[in-house]
């Protein structure tokens, strides 16, 4: 009698567990599986290296669907040396924001070209032209923010990781990066 007792009380709690789990609200049944809560320091990230231009700059990506899992923003840093510059571009699918954490910069948007410095906020709405040039004796530190995923994957298959081997793309090659992201960024 006692073992038939146990075993209605496992099942009573097994239904009820059950049921509980059947009506969850959904944030919470996919809290699991959603984006990974982040916590970076300044040089922490997906580090890596332009494949082309000048000195193969460095940049970090911070947060994207890859790190985070953020299926709604991207989010990344990167520093212009004295006169490097990020040539004119736009992003068809998605806005930016630039915050300028150092240095001096010439920044054309749209038809506006205009000097800015430490502290400068440049908002790109989707098909803007951009372009950043470092024209200070300073490294321009960029904070570049998208409001959806697509550019970091150009971003990928135009860079390595930091301390892998730089094959510099054969010209044939950046115009087939070029034209697969097409999507996401289109240069002058």
């Amino acid at each position: 009698m006692r073992v038939i007792q146990v075993v209605i009380v496992i099942c009573a709690v097994l239904v009820c567990v059950c049921a509980t789990a059947q009506t969850a609200p959904k944030s919470q049944a996919t809290n699991t599986t959603g984006p990974t809560p982040l916590i970076l320091e300044k040089n922490e990230g997906e580090r890596r290296v332009w494949k082309m231009g000048p000195g193969n700059p460095l940049f970090i990506l911070k947060v994207d669907p890859k790190n985070g899992g953020s299926s709604h923003l991207v989010l990344g840093t990167e520093d212009l040396k004295p006169g490097d510059k990020i040539p004119a571009h736009r992003h068809p699918g998605s806005d930016e924001i630039l915050l300028l954490q150092s240095g001096t910069a010439s920044v054309l948007l749209g038809d506006t070209t205009k000097e800015v410095h430490a502290g400068t906020t440049v908002f790109i709405p989707a098909n803007t032209w951009i372009s950043v040039a470092n024209v200070g004796n300073d490294n321009v530190s960029l904070t570049f923010i998208f409001s959806a995923p697509g550019f970091e994957e150009f971003m990928r298959d135009s860079s390595v990781r930091e301390g892998e081997k730089i094959i510099p793309p054969t010209k044939e090659e950046m115009e087939a990066n070029v034209k697969k992201h097409a999507h996401a960024v289109i240069y002058q």
